[in-house]
C-alpha cells in the first residue's frame, strides 16, 4: 500500500488515500480495541449486504503493527462540499440528503448491535444526576422497539456524489439497528453543533413531510439522543448537548 495522502484525522484514527490502488486505508492507533475494530469491519460488511450504496471492504489488515481497515475509494465531492460550492442549490441537495437517509432507514440488518442497547450504556456514562439518568432510561425503554438501520452520524461530510453521479453513504463505525427517529435526531443535533440552525430546522421539516413522522415524536428523542451522544464530545459541546436534555419536556 502507498499511504501517500492523509484525507482525515479523527480520534484515535487516521484515514489515507491510496492512489494508485483506489483504496482508502483507516489505520488506528495501537491501543484501540481490536474487538471493536473487527466488530465496525464487520458491521460494514452486513450494510454491504443490504445493497445500499456504500465503499465496499477491500481487507482489514495491519500496517506497520496497527489494525486498519481498507475500503474502495469513491471518487466525488462530498455533499458538504457542494453546499459550500453552491450555496444556492441548498434546498436541492438537502432534498437528496434526506431522501437518502430515508433511503437507510427502509432497509434492515438484524445482526447489528442494538441502538437502543448503545444508548442505555452511555446514558448510563452522563454528566448528569441519577434522577435524571433514571428518566432518560425509563423514557427510552418506553420508546417503541424498531430493527431499520440506523446510520448513528448521518451528516452531509458523510455523502458522497461519485463523477458518474451516485450518493454514496460513508463512515459506518456507529450504525446500530432500532428507531429511525433517533437517527434523525441526532442528525439534527449534528447542524446545531455546527451552528447551522436554520439548515437544522430545514432538514427536520423536511424530512417530517417525506417520512410522515410528526415532528414532536422525534423531538421527544432529542434529551435522550443529546445526553447518549454527551459521553464523547469535548466539553463545549457536552455542554450544549446536556443543555438539550431539558429542552424538550419528556415527562
Amino acid at each position: 500500500m502507498n499511504l501517500d495522502k492523509i484525507i482525515a484525522v479523527r480520534t484515535n484514527k487516521t484515514i489515507y488515500l491510496d492512489r494508485k490502488n483506489n483504496i482508502v486505508v483507516k489505520v488506528f492507533d495501537s491501543d484501540f480495541s481490536k474487538a471493536d475494530i473487527l466488530n465496525e469491519a464487520l458491521n460494514q460488511a452486513r450494510i454491504e449486504e443490504t445493497g445500499l450504496k456504500i465503499p465496499k471492504i477491500k481487507s482489514v489488515t495491519t500496517v506497520d503493527g496497527k489494525w486498519a481497515i481498507v475500503s474502495e475509494y469513491i471518487k466525488g465531492k462530498t455533499l458538504s462540499q457542494l453546499i459550500k460550492e453552491n450555496p444556492e442549490k441548498f434546498d436541492e441537495y438537502l432534498e437528496l440528503f434526506v431522501n437518502l437517509q430515508i433511503e437507510v432507514h427502509s432497509s434492515t440488518a438484524p445482526k447489528l448491535n442494538s441502538l437502543k442497547d448503545k444508548m442505555s450504556k452511555k446514558i448510563s456514562m452522563a454528566d448528569l444526576d441519577a434522577t435524571t439518568r433514571y428518566d432518560l432510561h425509563t423514557r427510552l425503554q418506553s420508546m417503541p422497539t424498531h430493527y431499520k438501520i440506523c446510520h448513528g452520524d448521518f451528516n452531509p461530510s458523510n455523502i458522497v456524489i461519485s463523477e458518474d453521479n451516485i450518493s454514496y453513504v460513508l463512515d459506518w463505525s456507529h450504525v446500530t439497528h432500532g428507531n429511525a427517529s433517533a437517527d434523525v435526531a441526532r442528525t439534527y443535533l449534528l447542524f446545531w453543533l455546527e451552528g447551522q440552525i436554520e439548515p437544522a430546522k430545514k432538514y427536520l421539516d423536511l424530512f417530517c413531510k417525506k417520512s410522515n413522522i410528526s415532528k414532536k415524536y422525534i423531538e421527544s428523542w432529542m434529551p435522550i439522543v443529546a445526553a447518549s451522544e454527551s459521553t464523547k464530545n469535548n466539553s463545549a459541546q457536552r455542554e450544549f448537548l446536556l443543555s438539550w436534555v431539558n429542552v424538550v419536556d419528556y415527562q
